[in-house]
């Protein structure tokens, strides 16, 4: 017994182990976590240093990753936005599906396999790969955006198809299998009709009373075990009632969605979740035959370069179709044309049933495995040399013959706020921004910003900074605030040049190109909340202002020694040599600043 539980011991070092040094690793060179997952489960498997023999068991219990990823999704998912979406979920999803399949089995029957064959491997590839695909969507946060929405949609979509396919693997048994009764059939639709209807009557008039129950005990540990309790036993339910588990935890997220207790839920699987998905993908890795590879290598390599092809040339077609632009048509391309973990129970039922030969199942798996681990290199070939999408200028007018009291360059945040005591006393204000997408949010409330570069001298001219008696710079990007400053202080001499500072050291630079004032853009904010800090401390107001008063006179004495002094990076700041008001509490010497890895204090505010 005690050598049994060193293995088992031993087992999770390893995997943990593996991991943690092959993550990061791929991460810093910019391969992804996925990747990195996949490599070392290639590593330490069967067919690497073979400290694994059965990947199937570890793929079998790491697959409530995908569940816990999908009961996470549906937390977000509120039923009337789960309603808005039915279109690209039965629409998108249905016009994807069948197109891939159409063509995936028309290369089985190119590859010279009879149809059924055919038809299995294809819906097997067809279904995509939820693990990885939210995984990377989830990296570059994009599930909740539009473009990211309609690929959940299709997810989604695949998820419920693996029932029905599995009952056409049924129906395709050879004739010598034993044929199963219509009453045993239609049983089986009643108990995963019953299932699903026992799942959403315990979504919506037993959860919610469970969960205040348990939060009135104020015991931690059992709100993180009745969460995993709905988490699986909605799983264990679907599963029992012959439908998808992914499923079922999909629909009790939804089911509490609109809960006081989402977040709560959403904090407690998220650890879970991160581990056991990232055990997928090492079992993932680790179900690779590569004795199968070298012996069908030119069927194996060809198949899955001709299918990952195929599918994305399907997907792309559908995607445009549904009037997505190029780039987002795609993006879905590359991201989605891999097989899933889904074809794994598909492959398997089928050979089972006796419509494809383990000969045939092994080799598909590995085309399956191949293009999952194949896809996040594509994702990143696609980012890195994929030309970047123009944004869409509809609605969008550029500065041209524009006149104003005051030019204000920058409509983020900072510009926003800058505008409003300018509108409000009636000067003429003429905005300016690159960000098309900014310009017709702003148009929403009302303000009416031109499309222009302030980077240009031309657009200066157009937007009117020869005649304007004030140019504000507000833009967040340091390298265009001095190049605009660079053009706007010798050329429009009679306008006053205010401009946003990034930190200290770029307030330096602004000071000696003489711009008529400059502000740090966290300054204001973080003392006026050490002022706030003060009265909650219970400082009188009085002795409160005095002591920030003076904390501001002692910022306005160092910029001006340290920018005669012309030091600031890699020196130690004078705080030291100031002394403290009179009134505030004795403290302890400031440490010297914390240095950063490059040798530099750290900008200040």
């Amino acid at each position: 017994m005690a050598v049994e539980n060193d293995t088992q011991l031993l087992n999770v070092v390893v995997l943990l182990g593996a991991a943690v040094v092959a993550v990061p690793l791929f991460k810093r060179l910019g391969l992804g976590s996925v990747l990195g997952y996949l490599a070392a489960g290639l590593a330490i498997g069967p067919f690497g240093l073979a400290l694994f023999t059965d990947p199937k068991a570890i793929l079998h219990t790491a697959e409530l990753g995908v569940v816990m990823y999908l009961f996470v999704i549906g937390l977000e998912m509120r039923p009337t936005h789960l309603w808005e979406l039915r279109g690209e979920i039965f629409g998108l999803g249905s016009a994807q599906i069948g197109l891939c399949g159409l063509m995936l089995t028309g290369v089985g029957l190119l590859y010279g396999f009879p149809l059924g064959v055919s038809f299995i491997s294809a819906m097997g590839f067809v279904l995509t790969s939820t693990a990885i695909v939210m995984q990377l969507l989830s990296e570059r946060g994009d599930v909740n955006l539009p473009r990211g929405q309609k690929i959940v949609a299709v997810l989604l979509f695949e998820d419920m198809l693996i029932v029905p396919l599995l009952a056409i693997v049924a129906f395709m048994s050879p004739a010598g299998a034993e044929p199963v009764p219509m009453s045993d059939r239609l049983q089986s639709v009643g108990i995963g009709l019953g299932s699903l209807a026992l799942l959403v009557m315990a979504g919506i008039w037993l959860l919610n009373p469970m969960f205040r129950v348990l939060a009135q005990a104020r015991a931690r540990e059992v709100m993180t075990a009745a969460a995993l309790l709905v988490v699986l036993g909605a799983a264990l339910l679907m599963q029992l009632g012959g439908l998808s588990m992914a499923m079922g935890a999909f629909l009790a997220g939804v089911l509490l969605s609109e809960s006081s207790f989402r977040h709560q839920l959403e904090a407690d699987i998220e650890p879970f979740r991160g581990i056991l998905l990232g055990l997928f993908f090492l079992a993932v890795g680790m179900s690779l035959d590569l004795a199968v590879v070298w012996r069908n290598w030119p069927l194996i390599v060809s198949g899955v370069f001709a299918m990952m092809a195929v599918k994305a040339l399907c997907i792309y077609t559908v995607a445009r179709l549904m009037k997505s632009s190029h780039a987002e048509s795609l993006d879905r391309a590359v991201l989605m044309a891999q097989g899933g973990e889904f074809a794994f129970v598909l492959f398997a039922a089928a050979a089972m049933a006796g419509v494809i030969d383990l000969q045939v199942n092994a080799n598909m798996t590995a085309i399956v495995v191949l293009s999952m681990a194949l896809t996040p290199l594509f994702v990143i070939l696609l980012r890195r040399f994929a030309p970047k999408a123009a944004q869409s200028m509809e609605g969008v007018e550029e500065a041209r013959d524009l006149k104003g009291n005051v030019l204000l360059i920058g409509f983020g945040r900072f510009g926003q706020v800058v505008s409003q005591p300018l509108l409000a006393r009636g000067f003429d204000v003429t905005i300016i921004e690159t960000n098309a997408e900014d310009i017709r949010n702003a148009a929403d409330f009302g303000f009416k910003v031109h499309y222009g570069d302030g980077t240009r001298m031309d657009v200066l001219h157009a937007a009117g900074a020869a005649t304007a008696c004030a140019i504000l710079v507000c833009v967040d990007n340091r390298a265009a605030a001095n190049r605009i400053v660079e053009l706007a202080r010798p050329a429009f001499p009679q306008a006053s040049l205010l401009v946003r500072a990034f930190d200290r050291e770029h307030a330096f630079e602004l000071a000696k190109a003489d711009v008529d004032f400059h502000i740090r853009e966290v300054f204001e904010s973080a003392v006026a909340f050490g002022a706030a800090a003060l009265r909650e401390l219970e400082v009188p107001a009085e002795e409160a202002a005095e002591i920030m008063a003076d904390v501001r006179r002692r910022d306005t004495e160092r910029f001006a020694l340290e920018l005669a002094g012309g030091i600031f990076a890699g020196r130690a700041l004078i705080y030291g040599n100031t002394r403290p008001h009179a009134l505030a509490p004795a403290k302890p010497p400031v440490p010297e600043p914390v240095r950063e890895p490059d040798g530099n204090t750290p900008a200040g505010p």
